[in-house]
């Protein structure tokens, strides 16, 4: 018998580039660096998207996404988090809540949490008192030129 809960962990990483423009979570942030990736290097879109494919068992993203494709330079994350969801869907599953954790130097994240909470819930179709969202330095781990998500998503099998 299949369960009625599955959780689903996340994780992704992105050097900062300079010239390109910054987006974590949908929203687009001021900072003199962007973060350098194959589509827009939305690291907590793509660690979201790969949470929710690792909990229904699924392909993760780069094999859903191949940086090798051309297809997918500069695209914006919402649609790999989109298909993920269709995928959760189809599974016969639908995401409950999710909690994030964003690792980085710079910049402040506090200032921009409610409107990436917000486009995180849009995005995901949920309420966004269920989507969790803090952020840490990187205090002595020499990634200050990068930023990591870590994201748990919790399914639960829809009615």
């Amino acid at each position: 018998m299949a369960s009625q809960l599955r959780i689903g962990c996340g994780y992704d990483s992105h050097e900062f580039t300079p010239g390109i423009p910054l987006v974590i979570g949908g929203v687009k942030i001021a900072h003199e660096k962007g973060l350098g990736g194959h589509s827009d290097g939305d690291v907590l879109l793509h660690a979201i998207t790969d949470a929710l494919l690792g909990a229904i068992a699924g392909p993760d993203i780069g094999t859903l996404f191949p940086p090798s494709n051309p297809q997918w330079k500069g695209a914006d994350s919402a649609v790999f988090l989109r298909e993920a969801l269709k995928r959760v869907a189809a599974a016969g599953y639908r995401l409950v809540n999710l909690d994030s954790t964003l690792i980085l130097a710079a910049p402040k994240i506090s200032p921009h949490s409610p409107a990436i909470r917000a486009s995180v819930a849009e995005l995901c179709g949920m309420p966004e008192n269920n989507v969790g969202l803090k952020a840490k330095t990187p205090e002595g781990t020499g990634t200050d030129n990068a930023a990591i998500a870590h994201v748990t998503v919790l399914l639960e099998k829809a009615q």
